[in-house]
């Protein structure tokens, strides 16, 4: 797997489990309301707390991901043949 293809990997990972955490620990009820804001809209949606878990997750993602392939347990190429 070359750099690059890795970071690419890494950075899908990211997203996806990113979007997946983004729903969790969001409470959406209001202590002050604005005028024109969304009334769905999370007050402190912890998005720092997010993006951190988030690097976790997929860390050992990538990591599992990387070890099946450099030890060839996941290789498309022997399993097109």
């Amino acid at each position: 797997m070359s750099i690059t293809g890795s970071i690419v990997i890494y950075v899908i990972i990211w997203w996806i489990v990113f979007f997946s955490l983004l729903p969790l620990d969001v409470n959406r009820e209001k202590k002050e309301i604005i005028r024109g804001s969304d009334s769905g809209a999370p007050e402190n949606p912890k998005i720092l707390k997010k993006f951190i878990y988030s690097t976790l997750i997929t860390s050992i993602i990538f990591i599992f991901i990387y070890m099946l392939v450099k030890y060839e347990y996941l290789n498309i190429r022997n399993l097109i043949n």
